[in-house]
């Protein structure tokens, strides 16, 4: 087996598997996107109509921080898929549920990275409306719940507060579109450039 870095394998993954998502302007791809205010990074989100989180776990990485990082992404998540080298593979398929989908990532002789698919991504049973909340920013909370007519003075509370006042007015796909709205309007919030 050759070894593999998350760099190499990510600008892979973005050139070979997520090319039409790049090539629709329906659809964001975001590196590094901070899940739980931070607390948890997905290394690729993709967010149309569904936020599908893909994390990148190299024959370099270890495992760790995984089991921590799988309940954030159970919790804020739509769909997830584990890109994965041939070491790790069995104690992902062992973790993981079974809804989430697994890439195998493996280096040829030349240098390349191949995919090939294991198990392919179902819907998250288990997403929880108030942690996907915590995706958009306070004034962005404030914004949609002006919106939807919740007086003044219940939009002055905490996040935490603005969430729950949020989660309690509108379903899960709703709240998806609304922050993929939110995300296109933010200004210099994603600095890094996308590996495409």
């Amino acid at each position: 087996m050759f070894a593999t870095k998350d760099l190499e394998i990510r600008a892979a993954f973005h050139r070979k598997k997520l090319k039409r998502q790049h090539s629709d302007s329906q659809t964001l791809v975001i590196d590094e996107l901070g899940l739980m205010h931070g607390s948890n990074r997905v290394d690729i989100a993709v967010v149309n109509g569904c936020i599908h989180g893909y994390e990148i776990k190299s024959s370099k990485d270890n495992l760790l921080r995984f089991n921590d990082q799988l309940d954030t992404y159970i919790k804020t998540l739509q769909k997830l898929t584990l890109v994965v080298a041939p070491n790790h593979i069995s104690e992902v398929l062992e973790l993981a549920p079974d809804w989430v989908g697994i890439v195998l990532a493996k280096k040829g002789s030349k240098g390349a990275i191949h995919f090939s698919t294991v198990r392919k991504a179902k819907k998250n049973p288990d997403v929880d409306a108030l942690h996907v909340a915590h995706l958009l920013w306070k004034e962005e909370t404030q914004e949609l719940l002006e919106k939807l007519g919740v007086p003044s003075r219940a939009r002055r509370g905490t996040r935490a507060e603005l969430y729950k006042t949020l989660v309690s007015k509108v379903n899960i796909d709703d709240l998806v579109k609304d922050i993929k709205v939110m995300f296109e309007t933010r200004a210099n919030w994603r600095s890094d450039k996308q590996l495409v």
